[in-house]
């Protein structure tokens, strides 16, 4: 666990002295976590309300390159700018207490996303999820083999979560986690028959939740979200991925927002020369 020590010409990181709540240590530890009943009745009632409308009344914004309104018609991106509920359950004391032991004290918002995953009851039973995958790293690549000091916690750098505004039973196709997967510093292997995979023995772990929980995971643990079945309710959830303060936010992709004049966009001509200043290609977190 770490803390941001102020100093009077910066801010440094340090072993954190306090202790963290056990959500924390779990997704310290495990790369995942769930934390119960963080979001009262009312708060959920007043995100459902402003997602709801947020969905109702503007158009999805396909961000991939090739990609169309149909493709992201479950999504809403920077739910944040939009939604006053949002911008309040992004800084909720529930979420901020799990994830500053991890990210430090002043982590803040990378993207934030409303999903809202329409029921595949007609499909069941429905492999609707992405493949096996990480949202960003490994942050620490290491070839297998080589076994990580247990003695040094694994370094996290980014965390996700989801805000559950519905409940998500098995059969609505919870994510799933395998743990410790994000000290592999490997990506995900291929599959077995089954379309299961495993690490250290164990294999897939899918958190029940019920609406007003939180599930905590950190960028680089595999996961997926796991197939529906015939009773898919389907999901309504916000998502928000915090990163450390060095790690810059993409709320909006950076062809949009910058930190540079006009004349420099114009002389970056080639996709190096444009990377190097900043104007990077559109990626997951670019939401």
């Amino acid at each position: 666990m770490i803390s941001r020590h102020h100093l009077p010409r910066g801010a440094n990181l340090r072993l954190r002295e306090d202790a963290s709540p056990s959500s924390s240590t779990d997704l310290e530890r495990d790369g995942f976590a769930l934390a119960a009943g963080v979001f009262s009745e009312s708060d959920q009632a007043n995100l459902r309300r402003e997602l709801t409308e947020l969905f109702e009344t503007t158009r999805p914004d396909p961000r991939m390159p090739g990609s169309t309104e149909a493709d992201y018609a479950d999504f809403r991106y920077e739910a944040l700018n939009t939604s006053a509920a949002a911008q309040r359950a992004v800084a909720h004391p529930g979420i901020l207490e799990v994830i500053e032991p991890l990210l430090g004290e002043d982590c803040h918002v990378v993207s934030n996303t409303a999903w809202r995953n329409q029921p595949q009851r007609e499909k069941a039973p429905f492999d609707v999820g992405n493949p096996w995958h990480i949202d960003a790293g490994p942050h620490v690549p290491r070839a297998e083999g080589i076994p990580w000091d247990d003695r040094i916690p694994y370094p996290v750098f980014m965390v996700g979560c989801h805000i559950l505004l519905q409940d998500c039973p098995i059969g609505s196709g919870p994510t799933g986690f395998i743990p410790r997967s994000h000290t592999s510093g490997r990506m995900p292997p291929e599959p077995d028959a089954d379309g299961s995979i495993s690490y250290e023995g164990r294999g897939p772990v899918a958190p029940i939740g019920a609406a007003g929980d939180v599930v905590f995971f950190v960028s680089d643990v595999w996961h997926r979200r796991m197939p529906t079945g015939p009773d898919d309710t389907g999901r309504f959830f916000l998502q928000v991925q915090y990163g450390r303060r060095d790690i810059a936010q993409r709320l909006r992709p950076t062809a949009r927002v910058h930190h540079l004049s006009d004349d420099a966009v114009r002389r970056a001509v080639s996709e190096r020369e444009r990377t190097v200043v900043g104007l990077h290609p559109t990626g997951f977190y670019d939401g």
